[in-house]
């Protein structure tokens, strides 16, 4: 494994020791690949995912917009299914990613879009 990628998975180890969440308040995973980027709300008490959003959806790939961009959708998309949930506030686990650009973005528009973190 390159020491980048090790540095990170160390850094998430670090973040899940103070970071869980529950069926009142989930928390917020957040994977970013070099294309993409991936949102979920996780259960960690009953071991679920109840709800997720990504760049590859149909609606937010269609959209020829920049990485960026497209994170705020997905930000925007998770917002939107955990209100249908009835969840206005989630835990926000970074994932080991530096709190910048894509994961930055992805926080604001799940912000705008209604959720407390």
């Amino acid at each position: 494994m390159s020491s980048k990628i090790s540095a990170r998975t160390k850094i998430h180890y670090r973040i899940r020791k103070n970071v869980s969440g529950t069926a009142q308040k989930p928390r917020l995973s957040v994977f970013r690949s070099n294309k993409d980027i991936y949102a979920q709300l996780v259960d960690d008490q009953n071991h679920q995912t109840l709800a997720s959003a990504s760049s590859r959806e149909k609606d937010i790939a269609a959209q020829k917009v920049t990485k960026v961009e497209s994170s705020k959708l997905v930000g925007e998309a998770i917002a939107r299914k955990s209100a249908e949930l009835g969840i206005t506030s989630v835990v926000f686990d970074r994932g080991g990613y530096l709190y910048h650009g894509r994961v930055k973005a992805l926080a604001e528009g799940a912000r705008e879009g209604g959720l407390k973190f």
